[in-house]
């Protein structure tokens, strides 16, 4: 049997993403076939659709998708035909099915809608682990991030205000200021006001954590901002990696840390999975957290999501949807 997916023969715009068909592969040992019902796009697909990051032509993006589970393979040990799953770590998910590694997937409560289950995985396990191991939050904490009504923005700042802390983020229009005020942030300034509110709030003394996803244009200001012994995690690179720089800057700072964490290495075991996956998901099955969907495309109209994030006008999640 086909199945209508996307895909990209060469590098280039978002014009070169082409709806057309393709085999519905066979799970192997260990994996599962899943009718996806929602794609979550995320700004590495662009870099990969672009040239960019190397990637092997052609090839279908997407590796962040909600589904319903339709086959199985050998020796699948936790999953069933029927059972409702999520994964940030799939593999050709701009499509109608994808096979999945069953230790990649999380299960979706019945009470979670499952289109709205594709804009979690990545988003939320990545908030979920900045705030639970690369620095564990405490109440009282004062916290900096940035882009606060994208994605894990949004996310990141309603987890922090569960966990006690006071947060300040950042946001480049009213909209979007909006939009992270009505998450729980509590400062939300422009990029230009980050160290002076720092100051103000702290006291001088500096932030306990700054959760920096943009790189290259935020990363003198996020270490300066810092307390004596804070934590720096620099989970993403929007404007550009970081170039090399002096250790002994962490020292003069007052004994900072730096930690380059990715979400892999934080769902590296089943019952690591399995907490991150509950606690985000059972977070949103009981309305303590709440995601936001900015924009939903049909599954041929991958082009035009593609444009819509790299305009970085987009809030939330964007969606497509076979």
């Amino acid at each position: 049997m086909n199945q209508q997916s996307i895909l990209v023969s060469h590098a280039g715009g978002p014009e070169v993403m082409e709806l057309g068909d393709a085999p519905i592969e066979a799970p192997g040992e260990g994996q599962v076939l899943v009718k996806i019902e929602a794609v979550g796009v995320n700004f590495i697909e662009t870099y990969q659709r672009s040239g960019v990051y190397a990637v092997d032509y052609p090839f279908t993006p997407g590796t962040e998708f909600s589904g319903t589970v339709t086959e199985l393979g050998e020796n699948v040990r936790h999953l069933k035909v029927g059972d409702r799953v999520a994964t940030s770590s799939g593999t050709k998910g701009y499509a109608q099915f994808a096979v999945v590694d069953e230790n990649q997937l999380g299960k979706v409560p019945a009470n979670v809608d499952l289109r709205l289950a594709a804009a979690l995985p990545l988003q939320g396990m990545t908030s979920h682990y900045l705030t639970h191991s690369s620095y564990l939050v405490r109440s009282g904490d004062v916290i900096l991030t940035y882009a606060g009504a994208g994605g894990v923005g949004l996310l990141l700042t309603q987890i922090l205000k569960m966990k006690g802390a006071t947060v300040i983020t950042t946001a480049s229009t009213q909209e979007k200021k909006d939009l992270a005020r009505a998450a729980g942030a509590d400062y939300v300034v422009d990029y230009n006001q980050v160290e002076a509110t720092v100051d103000k709030v702290t006291k001088g003394q500096g932030v306990h954590a700054v959760y920096d996803g943009i790189g290259k244009d935020t990363f003198d200001i996020s270490l300066k901002v810092l307390k004596r012994r804070g934590t720096l995690a620099l989970f993403g690179g929007a404007s550009g990696q970081v170039p090399p720089f002096d250790l002994q800057r962490l020292n003069a700072g007052g004994s900072l840390t730096v930690t380059r964490p990715k979400l892999a290495d934080f769902l590296a075991t089943d019952e690591e999975r399995a907490w991150r996956f509950g606690d985000v998901f059972g977070w949103v099955a009981s309305g303590e957290l709440d995601i936001r969907v900015g924009q939903e495309f049909a599954l041929k109209d991958a082009d035009q999501a593609h444009r819509a994030l790299e305009s970085r006008k987009t809030t939330g999640k964007v969606l497509l949807v076979p």
